[in-house]
């Protein structure tokens, strides 16, 4: 029986992270072993992560302290805000009561701070001298430079090469704080060779990236891998975001009936939803939750749930997600943080047990959404955020046709400062929606493991 109580810094942070794990109604199926097939244990994972983090990630205890040294850290940035959106409810002429978390209000103005800062601070108590990672859009990259650069630790980022030629005010802010950033794929690894082989104009993605930045930590026993998505103990930690936003919504006297996401590895859709979700399972207050993904890259309503590499090169252990194939590279569409071939375990699992919802949104829509945002609130989204933002137009405009009030929240996950090209494209009408490319996601489909479990 659980008897820790989660509690509040004085001002108001939480002191504690959620783990959904204590409340699932069934288990989340094990890590594989890639050669044997079997469950993997913490010597397996110990090349890649320290102790700590390796523990957090199978732990069953619904409450995981925070170390003070973090809450420190979170300091500068949490809590983050929560707003009504009254002026998007005015221009969408809805009865429904929208609220976002606004999490662009830290250093690297997304929700990425929020598990770069743990990662780096464990990694620095056990030894570690530089962390190797990968990034998409680059809010993984930056927050993970930034912590680096807090507790002193060398920091290489392996960048999507299409983001990485789309964004390069993301490289530079990285590079600012030190870290040193390669398109992705590259020279530097055998598995990035091995891409440009095959594809020498490959625009890269984040499980190429991903390969590379895991095959260069795993060679270096000074040096270990971290992932800004997708694993259990990132997920972990982007929870202190519902946490706030519970307490916040009291604070309203108001409380979501549907809450939206954007997903592209899990983790900011984890973070808002996973507190609320587990009020559900314990039986303590209903929720609809929604996953909104873009259409060009559809993993939780096209991929099938299956056991899967999280890389191209195949250096990872085997999860079972929702997947498009482990070689599925999607269109260079604008949100590069959502250009994963994969999703977290732990959202699979809940959309496979239906107690999440996943629809797919195209790029012009999502873009739309983000602009109507943008004039109405003052606050100019990421390409990843407007997923969200669409999901919850959609929610909105619903409770209009219904003549029917209900109060939807969704996590802002970050501005979109550093993409500009993207709203110029787009208002200059460069952008088009991509279709669900079939054909190739059903050759990436046909590699997947012949042992699902």
């Amino acid at each position: 029986m659980q008897t820790k109580k989660y509690t509040l810094t004085e001002d108001r942070i939480p002191a504690s992270w959620y783990n959904i794990a204590a409340d699932l109604p069934k288990p989340l199926a094990p890590p594989l072993h890639p050669g044997t097939g079997q469950p993997i244990g913490p010597a397996d994972l110990a090349p890649l992560f320290p102790m700590a983090l390796i523990a957090q990630e199978v732990s069953q205890e619904r409450i995981i302290n925070i170390p003070e040294e973090v809450i420190q850290a979170y300091r500068q940035w949490r809590p983050t805000p929560l707003f009504r959106a009254h002026h998007l409810e005015k221009v969408l002429d809805t009865p429904a009561r929208i609220y976002y978390k606004y999490e662009g209000t830290s250093p690297a103005g997304s929700h990425k701070p929020n598990t770069a800062y743990p990662q780096a601070y464990y990694n620095k108590v056990e030894g570690t001298q530089r962390l190797t990672t990968e990034t998409g859009a680059g809010q993984w990259g930056s927050a993970l430079s930034i912590a680096c650069a807090y507790y002193g630790l060398e920091c290489k980022v392996f960048m999507v090469k299409i983001s990485y030629q789309q964004k390069p005010y993301r490289h530079g802010l990285m590079e600012a704080f030190g870290a040193r950033v390669t398109p992705s794929p590259s020279m530097e690894t055998n598995a990035g060779r091995a891409i440009l082989a095959e594809r020498p104009d490959s625009p890269g993605s984040l499980g190429i990236a991903i390969s590379e930045a895991v095959e260069m930590a795993a060679i270096d026993p000074n040096t270990k891998y971290a992932l800004g998505s997708v694993l259990n103990h990132v997920l972990l930690h982007q929870t202190v975001i519902g946490l706030e936003a519970i307490e916040q919504m009291a604070l309203a006297e108001d409380y979501p009936e549907v809450i939206v996401g954007c997903t592209g590895g899990g983790s900011n859709f984890a973070g808002i939803t996973f507190p609320f979700i587990g009020r559900k399972l314990r039986g303590e207050q209903d929720v609809r939750v929604v996953a909104v993904e873009p259409a060009a890259c559809p993993s939780l309503t096209k991929g099938p749930f299956a056991y899967d590499f999280g890389d191209t090169g195949h250096l990872t252990p085997l999860v079972k997600m929702h997947t498009l194939g482990s070689t599925f590279v999607p269109a260079g569409f604008h949100a590069g943080g959502l250009r994963y071939h994969g999703m977290a375990p732990m959202v699979s699992h809940l959309l496979d047990l239906n107690i999440i919802e996943a629809i797919a949104v195209p790029q012009l829509e999502t873009f739309s959404a983000g602009v109507l945002f943008a004039r109405a609130e003052g606050i100019l989204p990421a390409p990843e955020a407007n997923h969200a933002v669409a999901g919850a137009i959609r929610e909105a405009l619903r409770c209009k046709e219904e003549g029917v009030s209900r109060a939807i929240l969704f996590n802002l996950c970050g501005h979109g400062h550093f993409d500009i090209q993207a709203y110029m494209d787009y208002n200059a009408g460069k952008l088009q929606d991509y279709e669900y490319p079939a054909e190739e996601i059903s050759m990436a489909l046909a590699g997947l493991p012949s042992f699902q479990g």
